[in-house]
């Protein structure tokens, strides 16, 4: 060791020059020890920096989100004192009324159903309208003027200046709806608006009976003005009216707390790829190790002691941590630039790019200790390595016994997840179901790896000829890495696999719902003077008529005789404020329908007056949520006639079905005469003639309003893509972490794989034997990793179609059968890359690369 003295006891310098000095060697493959954990890092840092930045945003932006200094917010007609009260308030004011009503192009005779706008004043107060024009945002408030989303116009070929007809009106679209205040992009997928302005509002007539309508009233008070104060003044008869209210500062903390939850699970599937790239630093480690025991060896022979060897190599995997992290951190500062793209419809905000050092600091220091915990686990061996190794080294080239210290590190790595997980959860026992989900994942994909190391060696196929006998033997040789690319590679399949299932499931559920002789296409706020005149026309189209559902509007006064006041009163009743605020829409029948099923108590299905006991079903989840039971009495308010009731059963209500289901169902011989309004199910045969019956339906009856199962599916579809393709990227961090773990694992065997090659070559083999055996290993591995990692998803997709869908489980084998192609191509096609200088060049050559 060129004159070493040794010292018997720790001394930093001494330590780190020997550190220094045996790196000099391998300070490469030293790198590739963190290079596996550089995009986990890089994954960490981007995340957390776009969450601080959003943060920063959302604080900065928080009026423009509300685009008022005061938001109140109803779904009933507001009453005369109520009204007196709100224009008392002062300030700007302005009010938006909005509900879901169809509208129809005129030029082409296409129909949507959309969320109409009815807009008075100047809303909003803060940030704008974005349009296109963009001076259409003030403009169309002057007129029989619309401004109508743009994905809407795009869909129906219509352009500004093209007109709409919403209800008996036909408005002139004036521009096109970019983004609403406070709205993000993908909520316009799922409701697209539509503006108007306020006055033209009665005239379309879609202010029917049944109608269901938003009411919103909006301020801006003068500066200075203790907003959060005048509230609380008035919040007691807010809430005995059922009205709800927003403030600037309410409105940041529940934005904040919404994106908050999303920043929190991008941060934990960023966390996943860090933990696969510190399994590659520590089976590298653990290789790298195994090279060293002779040196090592030599090191106690000469006087080192054993915790001053376990130190040379600590500061090696500490530097090259350090380094690994630093790069992953400057990674990751540019990553965080592509994230605000790649959210943009899920963001309500404009995003502020900057470096976030809080997000850097903590991704450095997070890599160096994460690295340092794995490298733990065979470094804690060194202890083990004896000065007789010198002489044992050609009979005993494994000494690496495991130990108690072992357990030790394996808990602190356990503690270390769940402390991390605890951090991005709401509750320690979330961070405990997601530390225990992802052992047993690991568990599963090692317990794998290791039945396959078994089987291969139980019942190895000595008929088969020898290039296949020598590939398959690798996967159980000394310095395998059968384990290690199983579980990286294995868990970077499942992640993406399991998103593709659990969104083919989601569509699956919708499309379920309306197979075989189920209704496919609702009709409501069907008026009682429409209901034969409807139901006609759809004859006329040849539609059946599947279900016609009378519904009456409602409240509810007194659960057990006791008032919304009462129960506020003492909150140990757990009966939430919304029982008593909401508008229940309820029908009335004498049998259930094939989508419901009596779980507890009796169905009672007629009764003959209101001095009949009325006996009521409600749904079981939705009686659980009341904290409701058998036998309870309801009071309800039917539109301005009280109407008491007791609970006499609950249902299971499926509510995935395309029909009306409800929460509260009533026998028949009460509600009859009550005002109501109707809904019509029916089916339709294809998507022509569901556009022409939707297209003849709008003309003749404006306020009537279909949902389609054809337009479901294709919102759902289009929601859930844009969600996956967010977590397909960063699950992307995992996929091209197991790669580098491959890379890494490849060249880290390398001085393994040279002894074998040389000492093949040496026996005859030629270059091609050597390269079928390399590719039929690799071959190996990608095929049983990928395998692996599929049916970790078909698993769990089947469990969450069994238990929680309740639906049959039927993967589309296509993408499967792709995908595992795929991730075994780039396994094979690595493999080969990175051991090429060993099978292009002679075996001296080779030997004296790797001696000098």
């Amino acid at each position: 060791m060129d004159r070493i003295l040794i010292k018997p006891t720790l001394q930093p310098a001494w330590l780190l020059k020997m550190a220094w000095r045996d790196s000099r060697r391998n300070r490469s493959r030293l790198l590739l020890f963190v290079s596996s954990i550089i995009l986990g890092i890089a994954a960490l840092v981007a995340i957390q920096s776009f969450s601080d930045n959003l943060r920063d945003d959302i604080d900065d932006q928080a009026k423009t989100l509300l685009g008022a200094d005061l938001g109140i917010y109803t779904n009933k007609a507001v009453e005369k004192p109520m009204q007196k009260l709100l224009r008392d308030l002062g300030g700007k004011q302005a009010q938006e009324n909005y509900f879901a009503s169809m509208i129809l192009f005129p030029k082409n005779g296409g129909s949507r159903l959309v969320q109409i706008r009815a807009l008075q004043g100047n809303y909003p107060f803060y940030g704008a309208i974005e349009t296109t024009p963009a001076t259409a945002s003030r403009t169309f408030r002057n007129g029989q003027n619309a401004l109508v989303d743009k994905t809407v116009l795009l869909q129906f070929n219509a352009r500004p200046g093209d007109s709409v007809k919403i209800g008996n009106l036909t408005f002139k679209i004036v521009g096109e709806l970019n983004k609403i205040p406070g709205q993000a992009g993908i909520t316009t997928t799922m409701a697209p608006a539509v503006y108007i302005p306020m006055e033209y509002l009665d005239q379309t007539g879609l202010m029917q009976k049944g109608s269901r309508i938003n009411y919103r009233f909006y301020y801006q008070f003068p500066p200075g003005t203790n907003v959060e104060k005048l509230v609380k003044q008035i919040e007691p008869k807010l809430e005995k009216d059922g009205l709800n209210y927003e403030t600037v500062k309410s409105k940041k903390e529940n934005t904040g707390k919404a994106f908050g939850d999303l920043t929190r699970f991008l941060t934990l599937v960023g966390f996943i790829a860090l933990l696969l790239g510190c399994v590659g630093v520590a089976s590298a480690v653990h290789i790298y190790i195994k090279e060293k025991i002779q040196t090592i060896a030599i090191l106690r022979c000469l006087g080192t002691q054993s915790k001053q060897a376990f130190f040379i190599y600590l500061i090696q995997i500490l530097v090259m941590g350090f380094i690994g992290s630093v790069i992953g951190a400057g990674l990751g500062t540019l990553v965080q630039r592509v994230l605000p793209v790649i959210l943009a419809d899920f963001l309500p905000v404009a995003i502020t790019v900057s470096v976030s050092w809080k997000a850097v600091l903590l991704g450095i220091s997070t890599g160096i200790f994460i690295s340092f915990l794995f490298a733990l686990l065979p470094l804690v061996s060194i202890r083990n390595i004896s000065p007789l190794n010198t002489l044992r080294a050609s009979f005993e080239t494994e000494n690496l016994r495991p130990d108690s210290w072992r357990w030790g590190v394996y808990g602190l790595i356990i503690l270390f997840v769940l402390g991390f997980a605890a951090l991005q959860m709401d509750t320690l026992l979330q961070a405990v179901y997601f530390t225990g989900a992802l052992i047993l994942a690991f568990l599963v994909l090692a317990g794998m790896a290791t039945l396959l190391v078994w089987l291969v060696r139980k019942f190895f196929p000595v008929s088969w000829s020898y290039l296949w006998r020598q590939s398959i033997a690798n996967l159980y040789r000394p310095n395998n890495q059968t384990l290690i690319l199983i579980v990286a590679i294995g868990l970077g399949t499942g992640l993406i696999a399991t998103l593709f299932f659990i969104q083919s499931l989601l569509i699956g559920r919708v499309t379920l719902s309306a197979s075989g002789n189920q209704p496919n296409m609702v009709l409501f706020d069907i008026q009682t003077a429409q209901k034969e005149q409807v139901a006609s026309l759809a004859q006329q189209y040849k539609l059946p008529l599947m279900q016609q559902v009378p519904i009456v509007t409602m409240r509810l006064e007194k659960i057990n005789n006791l008032t919304d006041a009462e129960y506020r009163k003492d909150s140990t009743l757990g009966v939430p404020d919304w029982a008593f605020t909401r508008e229940y829409r309820v029908t009335y029948r004498d049998s259930l329908i094939s989508s419901e099923k009596i779980t507890q108590g009796k169905w009672h299905g007629t009764a003959t007056g209101l001095d009949d006991t009325i006996y009521v079903s409600l749904d079981e989840s939705f009686a659980e949520r009341m904290k409701v039971k058998l036998g309870d009495t309801l009071l309800f308010n039917v539109q301005g006639a009280p109407v008491q009731t007791i609970v006499g059963s609950f249902r299971k209500v499926d509510w995935n079905r395309i029909q009306s289901n409800f929460l509260v169902l009533f026998p028949k011989g009460i509600l009859e005469e009550a005002p109501q309004f109707h809904v019509i199910a029916t089916q339709v045969s294809s998507n022509k003639n569901s556009a022409d019956f939707q297209r003849a339906l709008v003309t003749r009856f404006p306020n009537v309003s279909v949902i389609d199962l054809a337009l479901i599916l294709t919102t759902l579809d289009e929601i859930l893509s844009k969600i996956a393709f967010v977590i397909r990227f960063m699950a992307g961090f995992s996929i091209a972490t197991g790669i580098l773990v491959l890379i890494g694992s490849v060249l880290i065997s390398k001085f393994q794989r040279v002894q074998e090659s040389v000492l093949l070559r040496t026996l005859g083999a030629s270059r091609r034997q050597i390269l079928i055996i390399t590719a039929l290993e690799y071959f190996f591995l990608g095929a049983l990793a990928a395998a692996t990692g599929l049916i970790l998803a078909l698993g769990g997709s089947w469990a969450l179609a069994h238990f929680s869908f309740e639906i049959a489980f039927t993967p589309n084998w296509t993408p499967i059968v792709v995908l595992f192609l795929l991730v075994t191509l780039l396994t094979v096609v690595i493999g080969l890359f990175n051991s090429r200088s060993i099978l292009n060049r002679p075996p001296l050559e080779v030997l004296r690369s790797e001696i000098a």
